[in-house]
């Protein structure tokens, strides 16, 4: 791994922890996250030694969001790539922008689309492009330090990576609404009693600690069951009930007679834990 990367990985006991690793800058995202990033989450979802993933922080904050200052360059020209020439007319600059922002899309569209389960351990701040970020993985811990806000709206923008579309399937959309609008600040008690955090934990340690022990207990189940499950969780998004218990019907059909069920059933006869291969 370099490094000078922004983000860092530890593999343990079928688990990876990715790290967002610039805690010198409270973790803002500089414009080499947003292609390093899915290039790690992609590599972890096609890994078959790999069942479940955390997104952790090392230093004071989870992220602060955008690096404003190391992406200037990108808000005048429409790139990542610091040394790209200005556009040259109004039409080519609107094009970049619109492909810019889809690669920042795809970023954390990486983890809604990763096929292993992926939990998020906040602290400090987590704010602007955190919130993009946490609302793409599956299961949210937090410390009761954290501090969350959608803050696009305070810097005359709009929030575009993905906030604004998940949010709303996560808590009420009223309150989305007023969180986006106002920009503001809210805690960690707050975001659980919304229900954007699932379980809160007293600090950083402890809520990285408690994210791994779960996404441990998640690898011991039977990938096959795991990721299917989550397949089937995003395949039910737009689809009436009907149409998703098809879908998990068919997901069934195809997957249900394999050595890991065999092995369960097994187990359970002799009563031992059970080894899942995933097969």
């Amino acid at each position: 791994m370099d490094p000078t990367s922004p983000v860092t990985v530890e593999r343990s006991n079928h688990v990876a922890v990715v790290w967002l690793d610039r805690p010198d800058k409270r973790n803002a995202f500089a414009p080499e996250f947003w292609t390093s990033f899915p290039t790690v989450i992609e590599e972890l979802g096609d890994d078959p030694e790999i069942r479940s993933v955390v997104i952790a922080a090392k230093g004071t904050a989870f992220t602060v969001g955008l690096d404003l200052t190391a992406f200037g360059p990108a808000m005048v020209t429409g790139s990542l790539d610091p040394a790209a020439p200005s556009p040259g007319s109004p039409v080519a600059q609107r094009t970049q922008t619109r492909r810019l922002v889809k690669t920042m899309q795809r970023t954390f569209t990486s983890l809604a689309e990763c096929p292993k389960p992926v939990i998020a351990a906040v602290h400090g701040y987590c704010i602007g492009a955190g919130v993009d970020l946490i609302t793409a993985c599956d299961i949210r811990y937090s410390a009761v330090d954290a501090i969350f806000s959608i803050r696009e709206t305070r810097l005359a923008m709009v929030a575009d990576v993905g906030t604004l579309q998940r949010l709303p399937r996560i808590i009420d959309p009223g309150s989305v609404a007023e969180l986006a609008y106002t920009g503001r600040d809210f805690d960690a008690a707050e975001a659980a009693s919304l229900g954007l955090v699932t379980r809160l934990l007293p600090d950083a340690d402890a809520t990285i600690a408690a994210a791994i022990e779960t996404a441990e207990a998640i690898a011991a189940n039977s990938p096959l069951a795991v990721q299917g499950t989550k397949a089937v969780l995003r395949a039910g998004d737009g689809r009436t009930i009907d149409e998703a218990l098809d879908y998990v019907a068919l997901w069934n059909a195809a997957f249900l007679h394999s050595n890991d069920l065999a092995e369960a059933m097994a187990s359970f006869v002799e009563r031992r834990t059970p080894e899942f291969k995933g097969e």
